[in-house]
């Protein structure tokens, strides 16, 4: 009897060992910070597969996890580019108009790229067969690029999130969290936290153009979703089904703001730690 609640022990230790976790990731800065949490999670015992495409700037092998690839149908120099670009636009300065219109052009292009990108992932036939087949316990993504939480409803596993910043406050949305123009500054507006009634009318104006922007960018990934799915759903509906919102923000670089049960600030976490210079 001794023996054989040894051996039962053991066994409930082997499964709490570590979990299976598939990794959706998003190019760029996104993943240099989303890398940092899974060698650690590897390091620890847990078992972690990433699926990325085959043409990427940072996504590489590490002995930490294992690597999926898929094929795109674009060159090494258009990716790269696009995500340049973008990332260029995001932090130039100018007037709220000309910032919007160029952010509008830039995601334009960008999320054709994007949007091909999860298509051929979501229908490489060989690779789902490997992850339906898997029995993976959660996903694991970043829900700018709403890919793999499209992922996690097929495979009807939990998700969570990591970010840093969602577009047109899809994170308010997703989560019913409050999110009033007189409290929380709008993109692009300059605004803190304490604004005079003035500003707030100008957080509420130039909150609207973002509708337009959002319903531009998310309305194809909802058709794919749709289609993939075989039932009618919205970018907001997939992400309202996450389980946690990890979010790599704080009360000292970022401005305050509301927060639900299931947000959870981790500021800090971002991009590679480095040894500065003397």
């Amino acid at each position: 009897q001794v023996s054989a609640m040894l051996v039962l022990l053991l066994s409930m230790l082997s499964l709490a060992a570590g979990g299976k976790l598939l990794v959706v990731p998003v190019d760029g800065s996104r993943w240099l910070s989303m890398r940092e949490v899974l060698d650690h999670l590897g390091q620890k015992g847990h078992e972690v597969v990433v699926v990325a495409p085959e043409l990427n700037i940072h996504i590489k092998p590490s002995d930490n996890f294992i690597m999926k690839m898929y094929p795109i149908p674009f060159t090494k120099e258009e990716v790269d580019g696009h995500i340049h670009a973008f990332s260029r636009d995001v932090f130039e300065e100018g007037s709220f108009l000309e910032r919007f219109l160029k952010l509008y052009q830039r995601l334009k292009s960008f999320s054709a790229i994007t949007l091909s990108t999860c298509t051929h992932l979501l229908y490489h036939k060989e690779l789902v067969r490997y992850l339906e087949e898997s029995k993976f316990d959660a996903v694991f993504t970043d829900p700018v690029i709403p890919c793999g939480q499209i992922l996690a409803e097929h495979l009807s596993v939990p998700s969570v999130f990591f970010f840093r910043v969602m577009p047109c406050g899809l994170d308010f949305e997703a989560t019913q969290c409050p999110n009033p123009p007189s409290y929380v500054p709008r993109v692009f507006t300059d605004h803190t936290d304490r604004m005079n009634f003035l500003q707030r009318v100008k957080n509420l104006i130039l909150d609207i153009p973002n509708y337009f922007l959002c319903d531009f960018v998310l309305q194809p990934y909802a058709k794919l979703a749709s289609e993939f799915l075989q039932r009618d759903v919205t970018v907001p509906d997939l992400l309202r089904q996450a389980s946690v919102w990890l979010m790599r923000l704080d009360f000292v670089l970022d401005y305050p703001r509301p927060l639900m049960p299931n947000m959870i600030f981790i500021g800090g976490v971002n991009c590679a730690h480095k040894q500065l210079p003397q």
